[in-house]
């Protein structure tokens, strides 16, 4: 009997030995991971800004169909990998790696065009692109007058066979603060408002554009786009708490993404203006990169 107990007692501790060395063994493991995480390099990130893609023009807004089939043509040339906002909030979460060229395409104000003419080119490429859309100008613009590639708005069943295609993310650009109303400039601040009237005033009107979003094509945006990149710092916490993860500016620079979410909020833009070759703008794009 007293060798059984001394058995038992043996065995006992060679279990808690193998306890412990597997409860350092996971303990080092995630150090580890924790340490790689640390050390991997911020991602550098350039992103285009389109709007309006059609025959008409060029100008600082639009761009052709074949200005955009170059541009998309001298990315993938040189190695470039269309990467979605989502994959971009997962990495900043910790989920999942970015290409080694990641770039963003975005889209704003809603044109019809991003459907007609725009979308067959990101398919033959195999990228994809965020849209960022107006509400009042699918509600008023795009009812009136809808599928004129020149100057028609997307209406709520155009957005809807954008987002089906997998390609295109939806997201917004305000429901109504797209313009240069008296003294306020897009969605910023006025200096006589208080911070509380400023956010009533935003959280409306995004409020109206993702509940209309989500009523008529099954969308919750993650991603802002500042009309006319006009920025103020009390509107940040009312972006936050209504969902979205991302905001577009208007500056241009080029980002640096890293396993941060905080890095995606104030993402700077080149816009694409159409009066430029695409050799001199992917020039400019892409000066800031390091060299391979």
């Amino acid at each position: 009997m007293y060798r059984c107990l001394r058995l038992g007692k043996l065995l006992r501790r060679l279990l808690e030995a193998g306890f412990l060395i597997g409860f350092f063994v996971i303990g080092s493991e995630f150090s580890q991971a924790a340490a790689e995480k640390k050390r991997e390099a911020p991602v550098p990130l350039p992103v285009i800004m389109y709007h309006s893609v059609c025959e008409k023009g060029p100008a600082d807004y639009i761009v052709s169909p074949s200005q955009l089939d170059a541009d998309l043509d001298w990315l993938s040339a040189r190695g470039f990998t269309a990467v979605s906002a989502q994959q971009l909030i997962d990495y900043t979460c910790g989920k999942g790696r970015l290409p080694k060229k990641p770039v963003l395409i975005t889209f704003d104000d809603g044109f019809y065009n991003n459907l007609s003419l725009a979308l067959p080119i990101l398919e033959k490429h195999d990228m994809c692109a965020v849209v960022s859309i107006v509400g009042r100008y699918t509600d008023d613009y795009a009812a009136a007058d809808p599928h004129a590639d020149c100057y028609s708005y997307l209406t709520w069943s155009d957005i809807s066979e954008l987002a089906a295609s997998g390609r295109v993310e939806i997201g917004s650009h305000t429901y109504d603060m797209h313009s240069r109303n008296g003294s306020r400039q897009g969605c910023a601040k006025l200096p006589e408002e208080t911070a509380e009237e400023y956010a009533f005033l935003l959280r409306n009107d995004i409020g109206l554009l993702r509940t209309e979003l989500h009523e008529n094509c099954g969308i919750v945006p993650a991603v802002f786009a500042y009309p006319f990149g006009a920025l103020s710092k009390e509107s940040l916490p009312v972006l936050r708490d209504s969902g979205i993860l991302m905001t577009l500016t208007c500056r241009e620079g080029m980002n640096t993404i890293t396993r941060d979410p905080d890095c995606l909020y104030g993402i700077f833009r080149y816009n694409r203006r159409g009066l430029l070759s695409t050799e001199e703008y992917m020039e400019r794009i892409t000066k800031e990169l390091p060299e391979a």
